[in-house]
């Protein structure tokens, strides 16, 4: 997980994926989204982070787009499995 300032919010899982929305308040006050999604377990486990360019008034809203985007990208690849 990436620590520089962000804030972790509520875990989703959806199929093999579980997704962790991050944010992070800007120098300018408005807020980063960032999204975890993690696979596998163990050793096998892999995790990647997607940052987001849209700036967003408050830490929830950007939480929000985040899971939002990792909830179509994981629905996506539970279909084409």
């Amino acid at each position: 997980m990436i620590s520089l300032n962000y804030h972790s919010h509520p875990t989703r899982s959806i199929g093999r994926y579980t997704l962790t929305p991050l944010t992070r308040k800007t120098d300018c006050g408005r807020f980063l989204a960032a999204l975890s999604i993690r696979s596998g377990r163990g050793a096998a486990t892999h995790d990647r982070v997607y940052r987001f360019i849209p700036l967003f008034a408050t830490s929830l809203d950007a939480a929000r787009y985040g899971l939002e985007q990792g909830l179509e990208y994981a629905q996506l690849q539970c279909a084409t499995a």
